[in-house]
């Protein structure tokens, strides 16, 4: 996998965009969605995986007990795939990744967390459309049908029901983009849309590099020497807590984070 390690900010923009010139339509149009990490030295697994034990097992049992405990409005359309993203979003171990189509908002989150100035962050950069290319055969005419890249949960029943139904596809583990509904502000302004995978024994990164596909995807490094500036210019964009995680929490995690000494 293609590893790049800016150390300026024009090269940083440079890696950010890099191969998102769509040429048909001549526009800027990026088949990419990031993720940022404020320590390079992370891997891609799920939080379900954190959980450690016999996380095959217990995944059925936390979204059950989470449909029977939360209150019956979270979601607006009752199946599967909203329940997921419900659940991920509201800190439930799950078998799903958050990703943003925004490469700042993944550059927020790898530089977010001031202890972990002293260690590399990365920015992962993932060609969904390309990732989808390895979907059953029933998933990418849901995909055709719809003129879409990425799944929504409406688009998912249409093909399959529940995370079992999913499996059965294919023999073949493969990953799937989706978009969640707009729960809340904090959705929206993240640009975010999650994957899973089919097995959830299956860590992404490690199913990235089974392809063998260098344009797949690719990790920007960002040097720990460089965060601070990095911080300061996203902080000058606007991008921050107070504006993507929009409250009182939000709020004051961007004024103690912006006015908490270097030293």
């Amino acid at each position: 996998m293609e590893e790049v390690r800016p150390t300026k900010w024009a090269e940083l923009q440079t890696a950010l965009y890099e191969n998102t010139w769509n040429a048909d339509i001549r526009r800027f149009r990026s088949n990419f969605v990031y993720r940022g990490m404020g320590d390079a030295s992370f891997d891609l697994r799920t939080s379900l995986m954190q959980l450690g034990g016999n996380f095959l097992e217990l995944e059925a049992h936390l979204l059950r007990n989470f449909k029977k405990y939360a209150r019956q409005d979270a979601v607006e359309e009752n199946n599967e795939w909203n329940w997921l993203a419900v659940a991920q979003h509201h800190g439930l171990p799950t078998r799903l990744l958050d990703w943003t189509y925004s490469p700042y908002v993944a550059l927020h989150f790898a530089t977010i967390d001031l202890n972990d100035y002293d260690r590399d962050g990365v920015i992962w950069c993932v060609d969904y459309v390309q990732a989808h290319s390895f979907l059953p055969s029933k998933l990418k005419q849901v995909l055709s049908h719809e003129s879409a890249n990425a799944f929504t949960a409406d688009m998912l029943v249409h093909a399959a029901r529940s995370l079992d139904a999913i499996r059965r596809l294919s023999r073949k583990p493969f990953v799937v983009f989706l978009e969640p509904p707009s729960l809340d502000a904090r959705i929206v302004n993240q640009f975010a849309l999650f994957s899973f995978a089919s097995d959830p024994a299956v860590r992404l990164d490690e199913w990235l590099a089974r392809q063998k596909n260098r344009s797949l995807a690719r990790r920007i490094v960002i040097p720990k020497e460089f965060k601070w500036e990095v911080r300061d210019k996203l902080d000058q964009a606007n991008i921050t807590e107070r504006v993507l995680m929009p409250g009182l929490d939000g709020l004051s995690r961007w004024l103690k984070r912006h006015y908490k000494p270097r030293e």
